[in-house]
């Protein structure tokens, strides 16, 4: 007998359906016969499949049956198709009723008892299920909730084999719908903050260029020493980010659902994305890609803040590919066998000591290094890297009487709603372009046309570039960041004050800092 059921592969963030055949007595002597292109794990579904129907009271018939899983030039990966396949040879065997199978995706690893363990990227297969007109999707139980955020789907979730059988059978309650206010439970989760700016003591400068670099969606890099406070200040950046949409929350979601990063309490992310790799990351690790290719740490951070702690001690290589997706926001990966795309339109905030011992221009310690040494060390930064950092921030230690000020700080909800003022500035300005958001995104083109200087604010920025000796890449980014100082005031120009705040965040680019240029 010739049954079809139905699974799904996940490439970049997006499913394609598997249709598996399962032909079972036809043709002389006992055998399996697997094709379509499957990978070690999905050949060895046979062993766990029939471990699991045997302690559950059922048998896999000794008979040959040939399993074809289509399209066969797609290559089938994982042990999520054990499910599909164990429902296949059942039916085929016609141990369980087949009318009802071709209308659900189903999807689910075994272990030996039957019992089902939680896939990777539910949330795309069921999306694509929605999309190709299938009634339900049935999965692991630890799935469901990620899979019900798709609405006009039935999801179904599984805690054994024996459930999804009897449901076929048409045995009543033996698998329940799982329901679930989407957009209800995203709007009350909307304002959840974990960090707080308001436990920030002191700093108020750096707390007023990290606003700036929120509203702008600017990158960003702290300089300064040890202990100064630069790690506690960016992990509270994601607090005054406006808050993620339906759509971006869904973008994200996909992103951690492909790569097996949620809580399998968790149906949806709400909060954006903060990730921190250790500088020994590897460029694979950082990118994505892989034997089995995975979203890296820049697509995990798609929507939110990549913070890279102690940049300079990142290797060169690992730092180089990021040039790309900073800029496309976007990362192809592209091998032999395949090609695929992850999305990555983040945020880089990065922090440094200003040399190895960590105390050049301290106001108390003194320096040990060298000025070759300091100057070696900030080497380790590319030009074409830095160039694509719009604000540098100075952290200086806060003193003694600051941090025993017990007055409370402004909250990051108070800085959050001027950030989302300003972004719905900038929403509106560039609402007849694509794909360009937020003033950090602009060209050098569009710079100069929605940058535009007075004849006072041209002269002080050509003092300021002689005088500071800043580079020529500074140029841009100093209109992109006065841009968004003008948009946090509410101002149509850019005023001078605007602008002479936007050139004192290119520390850098000063060819007198330390003597790099």
């Amino acid at each position: 007998m010739l049954i079809r059921t139905f699974g799904s592969a996940v490439y970049g963030v997006n499913a394609v359906t598997i249709t598996i055949e399962v032909n079972a007595g036809q043709g002389n002597g006992i055998g399996y016969f697997l094709v379509g292109l499957p990978d070690n794990a999905v050949k060895e579904s046979l062993q766990r499949i029939e471990s699991a129907l045997k302690f559950n009271n059922y048998t896999l018939p000794r008979q040959k049956i040939v399993v074809n899983m289509a399209p066969a030039d797609i290559r089938k990966e994982g042990s999520a198709y054990d499910l599909p396949l164990a429902i296949g040879y059942m039916a085929a065997t016609e141990q369980l009723k087949s009318e009802e199978i071709h209308k659900y995706i189903i999807m689910g690893e075994l272990a030996l008892d039957g019992t089902l363990k939680p896939i990777k990227g539910a949330l795309p297969i069921a999306i694509e299920a929605r999309k190709e007109g299938f009634e339900g999707f049935i999965l692991p139980k630890e799935n469901a909730r990620e899979a019900a955020i798709v609405n006009n789907l039935k999801v179904y979730g599984a805690d054994n084999i024996s459930e999804v059988i009897n449901f076929f059978n048409g045995i009543e309650n033996s698998l329940q719908k799982f329901e679930m206010d989407t957009r209800k439970e995203f709007e009350e989760s909307q304002l959840k903050l974990i960090d707080d700016f308001a436990d920030v003591r002191g700093q108020e400068n750096i707390k007023r260029a990290l606003e700036i670099a929120a509203a702008g969606g600017h990158n960003a890099i702290l300089i300064g020493p040890p202990g100064a406070g630069k790690t506690m200040l960016a992990k509270r950046l994601p607090s005054i980010l406006p808050p993620l949409s339906l759509q971006e929350a869904l973008e994200t979601t996909k992103i951690h659902s492909v790569a097996g990063k949620l809580n399998k309490n968790s149906a949806l992310m709400y909060l954006r994305p903060f990730r921190a790799p250790h500088h020994t990351i590897s460029d694979v690790a950082l990118v994505g890609g892989g034997n089995i290719p995975n979203p890296g740490e820049i697509s995990l951070a798609h929507n939110g803040v990549l913070f890279l702690d102690e940049l300079p001690e990142f290797k060169r290589t690992v730092l180089e590919v990021m040039r790309q997706p900073l800029e496309e926001r976007k990362v192809s990966i592209s091998r032999a066998k395949f090609s695929i795309e992850y999305p990555s339109s983040f945020m880089l905030v990065a922090s440094m000591n200003p040399c190895p011992c960590g105390y050049f221009n301290h106001p108390e310690k003194e320096c040990v290094c060298g000025q070759t040494v300091v100057q070696k060390y900030l080497s380790k930064i590319s030009g074409p890297l830095l160039d694509r950092i719009d604000i540098h921030i100075e952290v200086t230690p806060v003193n003694f009487d600051q941090l025993t000020d017990h007055r409370k700080a402004e909250s990051s909800a108070s800085i959050r709603d001027r950030v989302v003022a300003a972004r719905e500035i900038q929403y509106q300005r560039y609402a007849h372009l694509e794909e360009i958001f937020c003033n950090a995104q602009m060209s050098s083109t569009m710079a100069r046309e929605y940058c535009q200087l007075t004849p006072i604010g041209q002269n002080l920025l050509k003092t300021a570039m002689n005088k500071l000796q800043l580079s020529a890449r500074a140029y841009d980014r100093i209109l992109k960041v006065a841009r968004t100082i003008s948009d946090l005031a509410g101002s149509e120009e850019i005023k001078i004050e605007h602008l002479a705040e936007a050139i004192q965040y290119r520390s850098l680019d000063r060819e007198t800092w330390s003597g790099v240029s």
